[in-house]
């Protein structure tokens, strides 16, 4: 079959009626790939044998791709898979991003785990797991998100952490800086897919916004929803905190797409530019 490298683009037309966030084919990125042929019925499109984001966009469909921050830049292959039965193939080309290194002191039982807390943990990373493998069909009311909670973003997404000198996985969400108690709210219209206390997130909310796109609010003080619970755009779900593993209040936020931690800013409108002091 003849390659075919997908062309990756910022949508902006009339057809789609989602706004969608900003493209960025990198590590931690997001890719919008238009799938061609079959527009009757929605193809399945997966990415390293993960089913992604598959939206109408006109004649064709546009499969909305989160890119794992350890991809290898380079040719990437979207697999697509349509209703007549016929398989194709789509590329991307996904370029390189350099994230910085952040090195932090925490309590030295968040670095060095008893075996009862290695145990907890072992467990929570396969609940986890299982909550991040959700599909749900219904796709999103919007991929354009709010910024749960007032506060300045850190630029945290993708650094390369140690915890008391000791190397970790990279840093998957954003993190605001606001002080405890401060409200935090949905991010979007979602269904609230567990409402729980985690060794390392603390307490912790996961919402579910469709298709594979989910929401992590973490380090909260406190829970106001349940799982299997909607929320709205905006509405209150729980409190900023320090649980788990941090340094001090703030919300700890990611945002996922086919089960791939992805850069929660390209979802938020930019912030304003700080004001000139006269």
């Amino acid at each position: 079959m003849k390659k075919l490298t997908a062309l990756i683009l910022l949508y902006c037309g009339p057809a789609v009626a989602l706004e969608l966030p900003q493209a960025s084919a990198v590590p931690g990125g997001v890719a919008l790939v238009p799938v061609t042929g079959g527009a009757d019925v929605e193809p399945v499109v997966t990415f390293e044998g993960r089913r992604t984001m598959v939206l109408r966009d006109g004649d064709h469909w546009l499969a909305v791709v989160g890119v794992p921050l350890l991809q290898r830049p380079g040719t990437a292959e979207l697999v697509v898979r349509r209703a007549d039965g016929t398989r194709g193939r789509l590329f991307i080309e996904v370029g390189s991003k350099a994230y910085a290194t952040q090195r932090l002191r925490v309590a030295p039982k968040h670095v060095d785990l008893s075996p009862e807390d290695l145990q907890r943990v072992t467990r929570e990373r396969e609940v986890l797991g299982t909550l991040f493998s959700t599909y749900s069909p219904a796709a999103p009311a919007t991929l354009r998100l709010q910024q749960p909670v007032p506060g300045v973003r850190s630029s945290s997404f993708g650094l390369r952490r140690t915890f008391n000198g000791q190397p970790r996985s990279p840093h998957s969400g954003m993190d605001i800086a606001s002080a405890a108690g401060t409200p935090v709210i949905a991010a979007a219209d979602a269904r609230v897919l567990d409402a729980g206390d985690y060794f390392f997130n603390g307490n912790t909310i996961l919402l579910d916004h469709g298709q594979g796109f989910l929401t992590m609010y973490c380090h909260l003080s406190g829970v106001r929803v349940q799982a299997g619970q909607n929320v709205r755009r905006g509405e209150v779900i729980g409190t900023v905190g320090a649980t788990g593993r941090v340094t001090g209040p703030h919300l700890h936020w990611g945002v996922m797409l086919n089960q791939t931690m992805i850069d929660p800013a390209l979802f938020l409108a930019p912030e304003a530019p700080p004001r000139p002091i006269p």
